[in-house]
């Protein structure tokens, strides 16, 4: 093994000031063995950090349960009790969950089981996978008129949705392959009302 020796590079900038952004910096390649480091190519500047940030949206946690569906009468049983909740008729409600946890069957019994007389709206955005797609298939219009919204796959229309009042998180059980795990979760005062 070869040691090679360290130098500590040091900038100075003017107080409040982005290092890299403002001050137009870019990175550098220096060769150690370079006796003088000044001499070493400079590559593309680094991009601007503040033009990479997107909001996070942090979802709020006002109440969650987790519900056992060792079969899919237990699934239509728990469809049957959101579909009683009158908070239901305006709710967006989020299935999240691999391939083949069971959103798909979950939302199939709730439309079958809610009450009539208002609009249901089922969305699955499995392979949405331009955001031009949403104004295309006029997804806006369908989250801006009232009605029962069921998103299936909602990471991937991830900050075109209106928040969801609620989540339904579906998991098989790591034991039992069999057995599902639903982890429900209020994130609005709509979706307080809707836990089960």
């Amino acid at each position: 093994l070869r040691a090679v020796a360290m130098q500590p590079v040091h900038l100075a900038l003017e107080a409040g000031g982005d290092p890299l952004g403002e001050a137009g910096l870019g990175v550098a390649e220096i060769d150690a063995r370079d006796p003088d480091p000044r001499e070493s190519e400079a590559r593309s500047p680094l991009p601007d950090a503040r033009e990479q940030r997107r909001p996070v949206h942090v979802p709020t946690i006002l109440g969650s349960r987790t519900r056992p569906w060792p079969d899919e009468a237990t699934c239509a049983r728990d469809a049957a009790a959101l579909a009683a909740r009158p908070a239901l008729a305006d709710a967006r409600v989020e299935l999240l969950g691999p391939l083949g946890a069971g959103k798909t069957t979950f939302v199939r019994h709730l439309p079958y089981t809610a009450a009539a007389g208002f609009p249901i709206a089922h969305c699955d955005f499995y392979r949405f996978d331009d955001p031009a797609e949403w104004e295309d298939a006029g997804f806006r219009e369908v989250f801006a008129e009232p009605g029962l919204a069921l998103v299936e796959w909602p990471e991937k229309a991830e900050g075109l949705l209106p928040p969801a009042d609620l989540s339904i998180a579906i998991e098989p059980d790591p034991a039992d392959a069999d057995l599902r795990v639903a982890t429900v979760v209020a994130h609005t005062p709509r979706g307080v009302q809707l836990l089960w």
